[in-house]
């Protein structure tokens, strides 16, 4: 080996030794699952890049807010219902204390997935909505978009998410193209357990209420912060058991089945949000992010 050579391999070694761990070797990157559908909850799970890095990314323009777990760090990924499919860049950036910010980026591929068409009739005052009404709908729906917009810089939730009522029959109708009166609307964002009046709902999982309210379309509602920019949605409650601000543990009652608002019986709309991503809750109840 020529002497310059050799002291181009010394300078290189010394380099890499003068690095943090880290940084000697690309951090493992793994998305679960590998491809998501519309409408998922995913996860991406980064490995080797040191307990004292702060992890910043975002997939698209969403954000991702990461959390210690398995050796590493893990962000939950909301891909919402009407997404575009097909590839889309993510971006982190490792950042170790003292030391210059490294960036990594990728490209996950974004499935997509067949929805439903559901022919609804209803009430012509549920649907043509006077002006005052309307107002009223518009300013409920923007609250909760805000909502939403909403971060906790924790983690709140721990371990599984439960079924938000008893039973073994799965929710039904999420990203369903409704067809009301004739005529289309926003698809249905959530998922419709059938139950009977006054049956507990319970928070899926460990959080803090975020809000209690009687809106139009959804009637008495309760929504559960948990964390990260999760949220679980809990529609058309008869009766309500909790109050905002409220920590509320995984399987605590927050309410009981009803039919108010926009509902054509009793049953509990369950919805789920990270951010402003519509994701199908049951993805979420079977997400496999252990502590």
């Amino acid at each position: 080996m020529s002497v310059g050579r050799c002291l181009s391999a010394l300078a290189s070694a010394a380099l890499l030794l003068a690095l943090p761990a880290w940084a000697a070797e690309r951090p493992s990157i793994i998305w679960h699952p590998a491809k998501p559908r519309l409408g998922d909850v995913a996860w991406v799970h980064v490995q080797g890049a040191g307990d004292a890095v702060v992890i910043e990314g975002a997939l698209g323009s969403r954000p991702l807010a990461f959390f210690p777990y398995a050796g590493g760090q893990a962000a939950v990924v909301g891909i919402d219902l009407e997404s575009r499919p097909g590839p889309e860049a993510w971006r982190l950036a490792i950042l170790e204390p003292g030391g210059e910010p490294r960036t990594i980026t990728g490209k996950v591929t974004i499935r997509s997935r067949t929805f439903a068409v559901q022919r609804l009739t209803l009430p012509t005052a549920m649907v043509d909505l006077d002006p005052e009404t309307e107002r009223r709908a518009v300013s409920e729906t923007d609250r909760l978009r805000s909502l939403y917009r909403t971060v906790t810089p924790e983690r709140l939730w721990r371990g599984r998410f439960v079924r938000p009522v008893a039973g073994q029959e799965p929710g039904s109708g999420f990203g369903a193209r409704r067809i009301i009166n004739g005529k289309p609307r926003a698809p249905h964002s959530g998922i419709d357990y059938a139950a009977e009046r006054g049956t507990p709902v319970v928070a899926v999982n460990s959080g803090r209420v975020a809000l209690v309210g009687d809106f139009f379309f959804p009637g008495r509602l309760v929504v559960v912060d948990h964390g990260l920019g999760l949220y679980t949605l809990y529609f058309h409650l008869d009766a309500v058991a909790v109050t905002e601000g409220e920590s509320v543990d995984r399987g605590q009652q927050v309410g009981t089945v009803g039919a108010t608002g926009r509902a054509t019986g009793p049953h509990l709309h369950f919805g789920a949000q990270v951010g402003a991503a519509r994701i199908d809750p049951a993805m979420l109840l079977s997400l496999d992010v252990e502590d």
